[in-house]
């Protein structure tokens, strides 16, 4: 895949969608921390991917995030300090 894209004159250095995502669950136990305090730390952060539904009829909306490896890093760097 990486090919085709290359070969089509796109890089994929840096991209994305090609980089590794996360689920809150996964940097929890990476991390040692609760889901919901991850998923308070990320909800907000540039580059994080959220998928909402609709809400249903007497039903809230569901989100879910995915983390990219690369605002994983970042993050990880700026709590570090």
């Amino acid at each position: 895949m990486a090919t085709a894209l290359s070969d089509a004159g796109h890089s994929t250095e840096g991209s994305a969608s090609a980089e590794r995502h996360y689920a809150p669950s996964d940097v929890a136990e990476l991390w040692k921390f609760d889901v919901e305090t991850i998923r308070r730390i990320f909800q907000a952060e540039p580059g994080v991917v959220v998928l909402q539904s609709l809400a249903k009829q007497g039903r809230r909306p569901y989100k879910t995030i995915r983390i990219p490896q690369s605002v994983l890093e970042r993050v990880h760097k700026r709590l570090q300090r």
